[in-house]
């Protein structure tokens, strides 16, 4: 996982001298400020921090093991607990980007980003913008980039409320598009078990690996009978659970063949198999090719 410092060296060539440890967990940017000759490829790693983005330009992104073509004024998300990256940035690209911990945010506000429905896992928090809707966003990144350059004593809380009117303003754009609906009972549970599923794959090491593989290890956290989980799992997302597990298994599997340097026994492992061979045939039923096939496309 990329700490913000990793990501500050990896743009600027250092840490920003002017930045003290607790202010340099937010900062805002403009992108045609960023544009480096040399244009250095992004690793497709995690980030310690959140990252959001107004993006004016066309370009492709890589969200997962989902690669996102992005036309025009468009809003974007970035969160910990999906790897990301982004081809060759053109040199008419224009927006802001604000980068921040989750500390720095919940500071003095009461809320769990992780928590929004615009993070939950599945959703792709990529956003289309009108004009009327860009100007909007450019006016919120324009006052975040001059109050971070003022003396006032509470700039850090009035930026703060900054970030909560771009995170509000994108769940109401998603909720306008029938993107995100009031949960219910079953709901809750299919959110819960998702984000335990998501959870799991925060490894940093291959000598880490999957605890939960089966609906019944889901169930047993829960505290509900497997049955009912894998009812209320076909009733919401109309898939099996076992087909969501195996389903996000298959997905890291693709993104630490492609991403990482670790070898393919070692992949396997963390990813809950005993050996290479039950690996192997798994992702072979998935992919219809052998995991060493895939890591050379």
């Amino acid at each position: 996982m990329e700490s913000i410092e990793e990501f500050y060296n990896y743009k600027f060539g250092d840490f920003p001298n002017r930045l003290s440890q607790s202010i340099g967990q937010f900062n805002v940017f403009r992108i045609e400020d960023r544009l480096r000759p040399e244009q250095l490829l992004p690793p497709h790693v995690r980030r310690n921090f959140y990252k959001i983005m107004l993006y004016d330009g066309e370009n492709i992104f890589h969200y997962g093991d989902q690669s996102i073509t992005v036309k025009g004024k468009t809003l974007l998300f970035f969160q910990p607990r999906i790897p990301y990256s982004y081809d060759v940035v053109s040199t008419d690209t224009k927006g802001y980007f604000c980068v921040f911990k989750e500390e720095f945010y919940k500071e003095n506000i009461r809320l769990n980003l992780s928590e929004l429905p615009l993070f939950d896992p599945g959703v792709i928090p990529v956003y289309e913008l009108g004009d009327e809707e860009y100007d909007e966003v450019k006016a919120i990144f324009e006052r975040m980039s001059k109050e971070i350059n003022t003396s006032y004593v509470f700039k850090y809380e009035l930026i703060r409320s900054y970030i909560s009117q771009l995170l509000f303003l994108a769940m109401k754009t998603g909720q306008n598009k029938n993107q995100f609906k009031p949960a219910d009972a079953g709901t809750r549970i299919t959110s819960k078990f998702i984000e335990m599923l998501e959870q799991q794959f925060l490894v940093e090491f291959s000598s880490e690996r999957l605890l939960l593989r089966t609906p019944k290890d889901f169930a047993d956290r829960l505290a509900v009978h497997v049955n009912y989980l894998n009812r209320i799992i076909k009733i919401s997302t109309g898939r099996t659970t076992s087909e969501i597990i195996y389903d996000r298994i298959n997905s890291e599997a693709k993104i630490l063949l492609k991403y990482t340097r670790w070898n393919i026994s070692e992949i396997g492992y963390a990813l809950g198999f005993d050996d290479q061979a039950h690996f192997n045939k798994f992702f072979k039923k998935q992919e219809g090719i052998s995991p060493s096939s895939y890591r050379l496309v």
